[in-house]
């Protein structure tokens, strides 16, 4: 490591320095604390007796190398201030740590065989690829019968299956390093570098890591870089002073009662961006999530405070860094600010981030479908609005654990009306998500149904299954789920603004929608009735004479609903309407959507004196993949 360059802000390895590394002499530890009168050590290899470390090559520095100490060992330190007080301390670079309530680290072997050089080879950011993200917290969502978690390996063997029938192909863990409180979901972190303990070791999250590649799965982990844990074992005044801190408490406080981050020092920034490589280096993960960045942005997350300048540009120098280390691995923002540039490359002034989550899009589609149907029309541009800055960024459209808690009720309880009206609500709810731009992420439970909030120490409701509408509701999930990987128009393409047309967003008395999404030489029709009344041979203007194949109905009886499957209850003719050429007529009962498929076209037309769309629309489409 360079030590000039850990100071500065620039290193991305600094956990190969600091921690404990095993070598031919025993296990060397080094520690930094530069404030610190005295730096002491104890752990199984010295019977737990407190021994003084010398100072290292660099100020600030505390090594020592201890024969007896073996991987799977504990350790901690007790750093005294120069008043003379001391404080029992984990490692903040330690790689694993015991079970709360204690805070003792451990001696990893990093070693591990992984097998996963296929995946890794052919790993992109997924631009033009699907990315259908199951958000999971890894201990609920299932227990073992006497309600203990199951450890990493042992969850791959009932995840892995779910998520290849369920039509997942990434899946996102909230955070996995170690935390002190199970309420706090993993977001209060005291060990940055340690996988929890809960769930087993190191070598068995690669193990699973692994599995999951092996399987094509890819895996995002959650990683938070704004704020940490007020334990005093942890980075809370470390070495007796504000070390990673600001170190007045009016800056220090967040608003979760956590520490923030002082981004201007650099070895802080070297500490949390070697935090991020190390994810991505010693467990093959293939994307990192990156939590409220809003704060990280903004003074306090408020942009009437004004923006961090100081933080703004540690997040540019650590993508910028991470992008050239990791170049096929996807950095995420969740960020809910206007900010502009958020999914820009930094060498045009942008944070650098391949994704950004679309807090307007999911706030703006569940408040309208919690809106009473009589209401619709007049929030019916609300539904569209997202279309009208989509491309500004580079967008993922999420429904996360943090909509499904603390009373804001779960996304299938939200839908208007009672019971029996929330399930075909909630299969056009998801339609839409489905076919709208822009990469998806739904979190466990959702997919079936769940009514009841999520809560960390249960698992999922899965015996909801054993009932028949939550049973119907869990295949249409899979079906849709299914329809967006393998459809190309429904994923090829969708950062580019020519490969999506509304058809119909001028229907507010009707609650209807069309539109088209089309790549890869390929159109994907979808028609939507948000209205509780049946719309009878509704007419859709589309631009050309087409071939059309039914690929899903919300209300197949299949799934719940009162249309069965063999039903042609759709035409298209050569009539004109709404200057288009053509029109497809269509039977739409309450809240449904239907998704169609273009297999031929069979003639182009032109009205006199309307669009022209055969310039518009070329046999083999346009090519709508992004590039970057």
């Amino acid at each position: 490591m360079d030590f000039q360059g850990f100071l500065s802000g620039s290193v991305f390895d600094a956990y190969e320095y600091f921690g404990a590394h095993m070598g031919k002499d025993g296990v060397t530890f080094r520690i930094y604390a530069p404030n610190a009168g005295k730096v002491e050590l104890q752990g199984d290899f010295n019977g737990w007796e407190l021994q003084e470390l010398k100072k290292g090559e660099h100020p600030g520095v505390y090594c020592g190398t201890f024969a007896d100490a073996v991987p799977g060992m504990y350790y901690k330190y007790c750093i005294t201030d120069r008043q003379g007080r001391g404080v029992m301390h984990c490692d903040p670079y330690g790689m694993l740590m015991e079970l709360r309530p204690g805070f003792a680290s451990r001696i990893v072997d990093r070693s591990y065989p992984f097998q996963d050089q296929s995946w890794m080879k052919k790993r992109d950011k997924n631009y033009n690829r699907p990315m259908n993200i199951y958000e999971l917290h890894a201990g609920s969502w299932r227990k073992k019968e006497d309600n203990s978690w199951y450890n990493y390996e042992e969850l791959g063997e009932q995840l892995i299956p779910y998520l290849k029938k369920m039509g997942f192909n990434f899946i996102e863990f909230l955070p996995l390093s170690e935390h002190p409180a199970d309420c706090s979901w993993g977001y209060q972190n005291t060990g940055f570098f340690a996988p929890t303990s809960r769930y087993g070791s190191p070598r068995q999250l690669k193990a699973l890591v692994d599995r999951l590649h092996q399987n094509d799965i890819g895996v995002i982990m959650d990683f938070v870089p704004v704020h940490f844990a007020t334990d005093n074992y942890g980075l809370l005044n470390f070495d007796g002073t504000p070390l990673y801190e600001f170190p007045h408490p009016d800056t220090a406080y967040s608003e979760w009662g956590t520490m923030n981050f002082m981004h201007s020092r650099g070895e802080v920034q070297s500490f949390l961006q070697s935090a991020a490589d190390y994810w991505l280096t010693e467990f093959h993960m293939d994307g990192i999530r990156m939590d409220a960045i809003s704060r990280a942005i903004y003074w306090k997350g408020d942009p009437a405070r004004g923006v961090n300048e100081k933080a703004v540009n540690f997040l540019r120098n650590m993508n910028a860094g991470l992008h050239k280390r990791h170049p096929s691995a996807m950095l995420m923002a969740e960020d809910s600010t206007d900010f502009p540039k958020v999914t820009a490359p930094t060498e045009y002034d942008g944070l650098g981030f391949d994704y950004k989550w679309d807090m307007g899009f999911m706030n703006d589609t569940l408040r309208f479908f919690q809106t009473a149907p009589v209401y619709r029309p007049y929030d019916y541009h609300k539904l569209s609005f997202s279309m009208m800055y989509f491309y500004s960024d580079l967008f993922l459209l999420p429904f996360s654990h943090d909509e499904v808690v603390h009373g804001k009720a779960t996304i299938i309880q939200k839908m208007w009306g009672d019971y029996e009206y929330k399930f075909p609500q909630a299969k056009a709810f998801y339609t839409y998500l489905y076919t709208h731009p822009g990469k998806k992420l739904n979190f466990m439970g959702n997919e079936f149904g769940q009514f009841r909030e999520w809560d960390e120490n249960r698992q999922q409701d899965w015996e909801l299954l054993s009932y028949p509408i939550h049973d119907a509701f869990h295949r249409f999930y899979e079906r849709l789920s299914n329809l967006y990987l393998t459809e190309p128009a429904l994923h090829d393409g969708e950062y580019n603004s020519e490969c999506f047309e509304w058809l119909e967003v001028d229907a507010a008395d009707y609650v209807t929608y069309a539109y088209e999404r089309r790549a890869s030489g390929e159109t994907i029709l979808t028609v939507m009735n948000l209205s509780d009344q049946f719309w009878k041979e509704f007419k859709v203007g589309i631009p050309m004479l087409y071939e059309l194949e039914e690929l899903l109905h919300t209300d197949w009886e299949t799934y719940g609903g009162n249309t069965k499957e063999t039903d042609q209850t759709w035409r298209v003719e050569e009539e004109p309407h709404k200057e288009r050429p053509h029109t497809l007529v269509v039977d739409l009962p309450p809240f449904c959507a239907r998704i169609f498929k273009v297999i031929k076209v069979r003639k182009k037309k032109m009205i006199p004196g309307g669009p022209s769309y055969a310039g518009e629309f070329q046999d083999d489409h346009t090519d709508c993949r992004l590039r970057r």
